[in-house]
């Protein structure tokens, strides 16, 4: 007899969950939260809406889950040269700043799962405690850097003084990835970052590249 039912890989508990997890990003970055349901996660990872409740019980634990990683993923990309050397901490944070506002971060997918997901942060506590969390883990990183560029330049400041400017830069950074990933042909190659450290200049008072860059 010929079997007709669709046959499911059998894969490491870990690679099941991230397959589910990439899954729920493309469908809510393709159709929002409602193109994501149980059953086309299921298809859309070659898994069956069982395996979807033995992993995460529910679809709004999958959703959540999924709000987590990419947000962890988006500072990752940022921080991804950060080990490397550098010829000062002024350059470390002008490649943080610079990697924050070039693809893969800058994407119009991006954008599109960001705007869902805000949507639910309003309502949802469990979203809005991730979103607190993700966005202080990139707030400190690019406090840190900035501590660090302003004790090389023997310009230390307080504690309450980085933390306003990692806001304003933050502020900054989220504003030109958010038109640079909606309209990328109404900018130049290069032009985004320019832009970033110009302004992150002067707001920090700090020269973060070298000449003829």
């Amino acid at each position: 007899m010929v079997q007709t039912h669709r046959k499911h890989a059998r894969l490491h508990p870990d690679r099941r969950k991230q397959a589910l997890i990439g899954a729920t990003l493309s469908l809510l970055a393709e159709g929002g939260l409602e193109a994501a349901t149980v059953r086309t996660i299921a298809e859309r990872a070659g898994a069956t809406q069982g395996l979807i409740r033995h992993h995460f019980t529910t679809k709004d634990d999958l959703v959540a889950a999924s709000y987590k990683q990419h947000m962890g993923w988006m500072t990752e990309a940022c921080s991804i040269a950060l080990h490397q050397t550098f010829a000062s901490d002024a350059a470390r944070l002008a490649d943080f700043i610079t990697r924050a506002l070039t693809p893969p971060v800058v994407d119009a997918r991006n954008v599109a799962l960001w705007s869902g997901f805000l949507h639910m942060v309003q309502y949802d506590p469990r979203m809005r405690a991730i979103h607190a969390k993700t966005y202080r883990v990139f707030r400190d990183r690019l406090e840190g850097l900035i501590i660090a560029a302003l004790e090389e330049a023997g310009r230390s400041q307080s504690a309450d003084v980085t933390a306003r400017l990692a806001i304003a830069v933050n502020a900054v950074i989220d504003g030109l990835w958010l038109e640079g990933s909606v309209l990328p042909e109404g900018f130049d190659e290069d032009e985004l970052p320019g832009i970033g450290l110009d302004s992150i200049e002067a707001i920090v008072g700090l020269t973060l590249r070298t000449k003829g860059h």
